[in-house]
């Protein structure tokens, strides 16, 4: 399976989400507190949207997992 799309998802994932670790170590207590408001789900604060962020991304790394392993990839 190696150079196919599902191989290369979890690597696409994690390189993404290494992408976000230096703005969001920079980031203080009161910038997890701003809020602003999403155009479809309402008001949310940055420390929300990044617990979701968070949560999401494990959710799609375990279905990946998940489907190689019923695959046998």
């Amino acid at each position: 399976m190696r150079g196919t799309p599902i191989a290369t998802s979890p690597a696409l994932l994690e390189a993404l989400h290494q992408r976000w670790v230096t703005p969001l170590k920079a980031l203080g207590p009161a910038d997890f507190a701003r809020a602003f408001t999403h155009p479809e789900s309402g008001p949310w604060t940055i420390g929300k949207y990044v617990a979701l962020y968070s949560w999401h991304g494990k959710h799609h790394v375990a279905h990946i997992t998940g489907l190689r392993e019923r695959m046998g990839w």
